[in-house]
């Protein structure tokens, strides 16, 4: 039976810690769905089809690299719901430190009472992307730094044109 898996998150933008749960969640499953969250409310850095393109050119690599079927999606209504919609068993989720562990447990278990046939399943982030925040991403590119050590390379030159000076 073919596994599937969601994650689920704005991906505003694409950082190292996100390409690092996708490398792990390539490893174990056959197809990996990427739901971008999209909320009228929120304003993001990126817009959804920007965010799309970029997830496609880091993502398409390691899911080919582990014959993953990739699959890249919107949604705006809850994780278990749009779980459900691409028949995905698993909601995967990254960890990079306590604070993520008590949200994340919330959440998971949230999502148990809702779905109870769709579990979660929780990658704790490689050390060297561990502090790496789309916040603090964000925050960076905005004031004009260098966040080339923090994302993947199409997404640092997507930044730059965005923010260059001059």
């Amino acid at each position: 039976m073919k596994q599937t898996a969601l994650y689920t998150g704005s991906f505003d933008p694409i950082t190292n810690g996100h390409l690092d749960v996708v490398r792990r969640a390539c490893r174990i499953f056959d197809k990996l769905i990427i739901a971008i969250g999209v909320h009228p409310s929120k304003q993001p850095l990126l817009d959804v089809e920007e965010r799309k393109k970029l997830l496609e050119a880091t993502c398409s690599p390691v899911a080919k690299e582990t014959g993953t079927e990739l699959v890249i999606v919107t949604f705006n209504d809850l994780a278990t719901s749009a779980a459900a919609r691409h028949s995905a068993t698993t909601i995967v989720r990254g960890l990079r430190d306590g604070t993520d562990l008590d949200y994340e447990f919330q959440m998971a278990a949230m999502n148990e009472v809702m779905a109870p046939d769709i579990q979660t399943i929780f990658f704790p982030s490689s050390p060297g992307v561990r502090p790496i925040t789309a916040t603090l991403v964000r925050q960076i590119a905005t004031m004009g730094g260098d966040v080339t050590p923090f994302v993947p390379k199409a997404v640092a030159q997507s930044l730059a044109k965005k923010y260059q000076k001059g």
